[in-house]
C-alpha cells in the first residue's frame, strides 16, 4: 500500500531541489513514487499544481508500437505493410493526442493524489512557499530520511504510522537545527 506524504517548504523552489532529489534516488532505486505533485502559492495567493509523475507511463509510446506490429502485419496480409505502418502510427500519434488533451482537461479520472485534495490543503501554505505531495510505494526509509535532513520542512498530511512520522518530522528538523547552533 502507498503511503501519502506533504510537506510545505518555506521557500517556493526548496519542493523542486527536493524532487530532483527524489526522482535521482528513484533511478538507483532507493524509492518508488506513485505519485508526485509540487505546490507553489504565489505571492498573490493562487495555488498552482505540477503534476509531476507520468500518468501513462508510457502507455502512448507502447500502444504506438502495438500499432506499427498489428498495421504491418494487416498491411503484408493485404499487400502493403506500408500503408499498415503509416496508418497505425497515424493512429497512435492521434491516440496519444487525444489522451493528453483529455487529461489537460480534466475528462479522465484521476489518477494518484487527487487534484481537489491538493489544492484545499496547498491553499493553507503561507504565500511564496512551495510544498511537494507524494504518494510512495516503497522506499529505503533509512536514505529517504537522510535526504530530507537536508531540508527544513513542516509536515503538513501523512499516511505514515507515528513512529515513521515522527522519524521523519526530526529529519527535517535537522537543518533548523544546524541554523541555529551555526548563529
Amino acid at each position: 500500500m502507498s503511503e501519502l506524504v506533504c510537506i510545505a517548504f518555506k521557500d517556493s523552489s526548496t519542493a523542486d531541489r527536493v524532487l530532483n532529489e527524489l526522482r535521482a534516488m528513484e533511478t538507483h532505486y532507493v524509492l518508488d513514487l506513485e505519485d508526485a505533485v509540487i505546490v507553489v502559492r504565489d505571492m498573490d495567493g493562487k495555488v498552482h499544481l505540477k503534476q509531476c509523475v507520468d500518468v501513462f507511463g508510457g502507455a502512448t509510446a507502447h500502444g504506438v508500437s502495438l500499432g506499427m506490429l498489428w498495421g504491418g502485419l494487416m498491411g503484408l496480409l493485404f499487400m502493403n505493410p506500408l500503408a499498415g505502418l503509416i496508418g497505425s502510427l497515424a493512429g497512435g500519434a492521434g491516440a496519444g493526442a487525444i489522451t493528453t488533451a483529455a487529461s489537460e482537461y480534466g475528462l479522465l479520472s484521476d489518477y494518484g493524489i487527487p487534484d481537489n485534495f491538493i489544492r484545499a490543503l496547498g491553499s493553507t501554505i503561507t504565500r511564496g512557499t512551495s510544498a511537494i505531495f507524494l504518494l510512495i510505494r516503497s522506499a529505503d526509509q533509512d536514505k529517504l530520511l537522510a535526504s530530507f535532513s537536508r531540508y527544513e520542512g513542516t509536515i503538513l498530511k501523512t499516511s505514515l504510522s507515528t513512529e515513521q512520522e515522527e522519524k521523519l518530522r526530526v529529519a527535517l528538523t535537522k537543518q533548523r537545527e544546524k541554523k541555529t547552533e551555526g548563529n
